[in-house]
């Protein structure tokens, strides 16, 4: 009998979680909580809990040509950067091509995931559901957790001193969906990641000013690299890669540094990174240089106070009159409907080999598929973890002994990657981009 595998989540970790399922002739489950499949590319009026959220005018950071499943290529005639709602189509077609959609249940929220009684043995897990008022119980042999990690905003209100003394609007940047609110204000955007920066460049067009507080800055690079091809297409290639592993960190930051400035200098523009040695994930934005120098969008550092209708920065005596504040402060993660002996969470980091094994279980049949930010394309990433981490619950591929697996989980904790790994972690810096 084919082994039962849970999935929590429909996007693209999701889908490609089942794929590689049926390919290895298990039988997938997939729970999802909400009314269709697509994860962060559905684009929705309303943030819906549970669920990470899109701004209406998102488009893909990373080519098509290097962001499809691996077997199922986008359209022709697809633009080489994918606005959302042909992203979404996209995992649609997908999703039919290999009739993925018999193994989804839509409306069903995961409530719990716990061991069985017989758990050291048999590796097997109940899993308890809630669809349309009722609750579910029922047991597989393993589980497959695609929920990703951008549905719990990171919003450290305590680290500026007035926010509870400010008059105006203030939200987290999942909040956002349309630059509208912004007409005739003075705004003003709090961390210099994607999002604060897209959002920062939507609100110059229609606001009276924009501010965008930066402490760390960050190289900004735009989607049209070197000779008109898409910056990943330039970026990624195996020869970049091997030279960014072979050569000693100094000269990567150096070539990085030079590199990046290019374009145009980020000392100039007030974006130069503190840290030019830690990993941090490039800012894509293709108007930002230009919205600067015309002054549409001004660059400030962190802030020291706000007050009722104004802020004050750091280094400057000047409070600026602030009707929007957004904090573009990235995300923390969690697994609610997993205990936490199941999956340890500490200073922002999962214990998990590999990124995906949670080090200290007895069995190796739980996978977390997506708790990693490439700096690519999210999708052949998670179908490469997904059809390893399927390999691995068939028992095909076996993992090292346990203290083998936590002795690395814990060298990654204290070494941070350098530029060479072209992953990010979820470091505690990396839940806000500019804390």
């Amino acid at each position: 009998m084919a082994q039962r595998v849970a999935i929590v989540g429909a996007g693209v970790s999701g889908l490609a979680s089942i794929k590689c399922c049926l390919e290895e002739g298990l039988k997938p489950t997939c729970f999802e909580r909400s009314d269709d499949l697509g994860g962060l590319w559905r684009f929705t009026e309303h943030v819906e809990e549970g669920r990470a959220s899109l701004y209406k005018s998102v488009v893909s950071n990373s080519s098509k040509e290097m962001s499809c499943y691996s077997d199922f290529p986008f359209p022709e005639d697809y633009p080489n950067y994918v606005p959302n709602a042909q992203f979404l189509e996209y995992l649609k077609m997908y999703a039919n091509r290999f009739n993925l959609l018999e193994c989804i249940q839509f409306k069903t929220k995961v409530c719990s995931i716990t061991k069985c009684p017989d758990f050291t043995v048999s590796g097997r897990w109940e899993v308890v559901t809630l669809h349309e008022g009722k609750h579910e119980s029922a047991i597989f042999d393993a589980v497959m957790v695609c929920t990703g990690f951008l549905t719990d905003p990171y919003l450290p209100l305590d680290s500026f001193p007035g926010i509870h003394a400010f008059k105006g609007q203030y939200f987290h940047s999942r909040q956002y969906k349309h630059p509208d609110i912004f007409k005739d204000k003075r705004v003003l955007v709090i961390g210099m990641g994607n999002s604060g920066t897209d959002i920062a460049v939507e609100a110059s067009h229609l606001a009276k000013k924009v501010f965008l507080s930066t402490t760390g800055g960050a190289w900004v690079i735009s989607r049209v690299f070197d000779s008109g091809y898409p910056w990943d297409m330039v970026f990624m290639t195996r020869f970049q890669n091997m030279l960014r592993n072979c050569l000693p960190t100094p000269i990567v930051t150096w070539l990085m540094a030079r590199k990046m400035d290019s374009r145009f200098s980020h000392a100039n523009y007030g974006l130069i990174p503190q840290d030019r040695t830690q990993l941090k994930e490039f800012v894509l934005n293709d108007e930002l240089p230009g919205r600067i120098i015309t002054g549409k969008v001004l660059i400030r550092p962190g802030i020291k106070e706000m007050k009722e209708n104004s802020v004050l920065f750091n280094n400057s005596p000047k409070e600026e009159p602030i009707d929007i504040i957004v904090f573009a402060t990235g995300y923390t993660f969690a697994f609610p409907f997993l205990d936490e002996s199941v999956v340890k969470v500490e200073d922002g980091q999962a214990s998990l080999y590999k990124y995906i094994f949670p080090a200290h279980l007895q069995k190796p049949t739980l996978a977390i598929i997506g708790l990693i930010k490439p700096l690519g394309s999210m999708i052949p990433t998670g179908e490469t973890q997904a059809r390893w981490a399927v390999r691995v619950l068939k028992g095909v591929s076996k993992l090292p002994p346990p203290c083998v697996m936590i002795e690395e989980v814990n060298a990654r904790k204290e070494n941070k990657p350098s530029w060479g790994h072209l992953c990010f972690p979820l470091w505690p810096s990396h839940k806000s981009h500019d804390q």
